[in-house]
């Protein structure tokens, strides 16, 4: 398929699970009525952001993770779009995983994506809930092709990226939680921002692909502090180009229509995979050169 509708849906957390899914399923119809074939859930869409302390409690949300699948594959199947979700996921006691499901127009499971890199940092205690993936950076099969799904903190990292590209994923997608320190100043907040977005724009120029991020909305607290989630989701081009971004503050789909014929144009006037210099890369895969 030369033409995909891409729709990004940006929420904030309506308080509990089931009218936060509620609001997610209805922006999805929406989208979906729109003309979207594609359709793309921030991380850990159907709760609050609950990694901001270290609470056992927490992973009684994790129990409902087939419910949430056989949930998630009526909604595609119903809409004919394919889905990217974010789900927690009980794996077995004790073992836990931060989960992308992908389903395809008929609700089938296209793939499944367990995110690689797990922060451990102030109000983003993930080590204490997720374990790291046992999966590849490969992309995920569907009929509208090839879907590099990674999660949030994998955002970081041009590795991950780079081979779901050299796999051949054509499309990057990001669910994603991330936000602000309300104690920081503007001028840190913004570097932050702007951080976040030049990181995935570089990754689209980089291997010549389309990259969308799909982030979170609204102030959520945690005893005196909390974190405000600053949207912005977005969609770039193979490169780099804006095609479409979200408010940082509001409820929102964004969406628009991508020409997957763009990657080979670009990629035959910037030819980075061929200029590639793999018998000189061995160390990439070392902690550090000393």
């Amino acid at each position: 398929m030369n033409n995909i509708n891409i729709a990004l849906i940006q929420h904030s957390f309506k308080k509990n699970k089931q009218d936060t899914i509620k609001c997610t399923i209805d922006l999805i119809q929406k989208a979906a009525k729109n003309g979207a074939n594609l359709v793309c859930l921030q991380e850990l869409h159907t709760t609050e952001y609950f990694c901001q302390s270290e609470n056992v409690e927490f992973f009684k949300y994790a129990e409902s993770f087939n419910d949430d699948i056989e949930c998630f594959s009526k909604v595609a199947k119903d809409n004919q779009v394919v889905l990217v979700s974010s789900l927690f996921e009980k794996r077995a006691k004790g073992l836990y995983h931060n989960t992308s499901i992908v389903f395809d127009k008929d609700g089938r499971i296209a793939g499944k994506y367990r995110k690689m890199h797990i922060p451990d940092d102030p109000s983003f205690y993930e080590k204490f809930y997720f374990t790291i993936g046992d999966n590849e950076f490969k992309p995920i099969e569907t009929s509208l092709g090839k879907i590099g799904v990674l999660i949030c903190w994998d955002q970081w990292y041009p590795e991950a990226a780079r081979l779901m590209a050299l796999s051949g994923a054509e499309i990057l997608i990001y669910p994603t939680a991330i936000g602000f320190d309300r104690s920081d100043s503007n001028d840190e907040k913004q570097r932050q921002l702007e951080a976040w977005i030049g990181i995935q724009r570089g990754h689209a120029i980089a291997n010549g692909v389309f990259v969308a991020a799909i982030n979170r909305v609204g102030f959520e607290a945690f005893g005196d502090s909390g974190i405000e989630f600053w949207g912005n989701s977005f969609i770039f081009g193979p490169q780099g180009e804006l095609l479409a971004k979200a408010k940082s503050e509001s409820d929102e789909i964004i969406q628009t229509t991508i020409d997957m014929d763009r990657i080979s144009q670009v990629r035959n006037i910037w030819p980075f995979l061929r200029d590639r210099r793999i018998e000189f890369y061995s160390n990439i895969t070392k902690r550090y050169i000393d």
